[in-house]
């Protein structure tokens, strides 16, 4: 039996929004896999269990750069340690030249965008040395995409934190730049469901039979139940099977929308900031305790 420490329960509790007992007595029953521990938390509590998704877990800013013509673009997350310089113009403006240097430069990472050129004439690299002088922070390039197309790119960022870029065939800009705002707030996982991880439906059926055997199910009802359920998670989770947020009849799908448009969707990439990146809790107290003691 793996030992179940403080922090493993703080951070499943952290996680799920669980309460301590729960999600000690899940760590028992998983062994210690924090993983398997939320798996079982969503059989028991329901969908709740899990905020992992909307976490934000590091500071920075997502940007967007598109050519006038909307042939080509790019989307890149750009980390900072705290949200102050996250907001700095420094920053922005930094980030934003990294994003036209994807553009301009077409890298082939992360790596290799550090020796592209910027307008000012010094690599991405030495502009990033030069701002991390500056404002007294580390920053990082975390990660970028880059689109070429036939048909038009639209962007829209939420604020700093959250960026969409996607590709259209047909339609007009007002189709791209609802679809880029319904992704954003919609944040579909894929396009259709050939898209979507197997593990994701995989998990999903697996939680779906668990919950109907708690409740007294059993033999096929199990495969119908799990059936049900996985056909209900692709349809939340696709682009083409959502609701458009801006339907007036509230019942319009992605789909029919892109359709009416005599349009296509291409490909779409969405970044929110620090997403899956744990933030180190700083515990300024203790820290100021062990000063006191030196």
């Amino acid at each position: 039996m793996a030992a179940i420490t403080a922090k493993m329960v703080a951070e499943l509790r952290e996680l799920t929004g669980l309460g301590m007992m729960e999600c000690k007595k899940a760590l028992v029953e998983a062994d210690g896999d924090i993983k398997k521990a939320e798996e079982v938390l969503r059989i028991k509590s329901g969908n709740k269990a899990s905020k992992m998704a909307g976490r934000t877990a590091a500071e920075g800013t997502v940007v967007a750069f598109i050519t006038d013509d909307k042939k080509v673009g790019a989307l890149i997350e750009v980390n900072c340690e705290t949200d102050f310089v996250g907001k700095d113009e420094n920053f922005a403006a930094f980030a934003k030249a990294c994003a036209k240097a994807v553009v301009v430069g077409n890298p082939a990472d992360v790596a290799a965008l550090g020796a592209v050129k910027t307008d000012s004439g010094e690599t991405v690299e030495e502009a990033r040395n030069a701002i991390i002088a500056k404002l007294g922070e580390n920053m990082t390039l975390r990660r970028f995409v880059r689109y070429e197309t036939a048909g038009q790119l639209a962007a829209y960022l939420h604020g700093a934190k959250i960026g969409v870029l996607v590709d259209v065939s047909g339609g007009d800009e007002q189709l791209g730049r609802d679809l880029a705002m319904h992704i954003a707030a919609s944040k579909p996982k894929a396009l259709d469901a050939s898209g979507v991880d197997a593990e994701l439906v995989e998990t999903e059926r697996r939680v779906a039979i668990e919950r109907a055997k708690e409740a007294g199910k059993s033999g096929d009802m199990l495969e119908k139940i799990a059936e049900g359920t996985v056909n209900k998670f692709l349809k939340e989770v696709t682009l083409l099977n959502q609701v458009f947020i801006k339907a007036e009849d509230g019942k319009q799908t992605i789909e029919q929308l892109v359709k009416s448009k005599a349009a296509s969707i291409n490909a779409f990439t969405m970044f929110t900031v620090g997403e899956g990146i744990e933030k180190k809790v700083v515990d300024y107290a203790a820290e100021v305790a062990a000063a006191a003691q030196l």
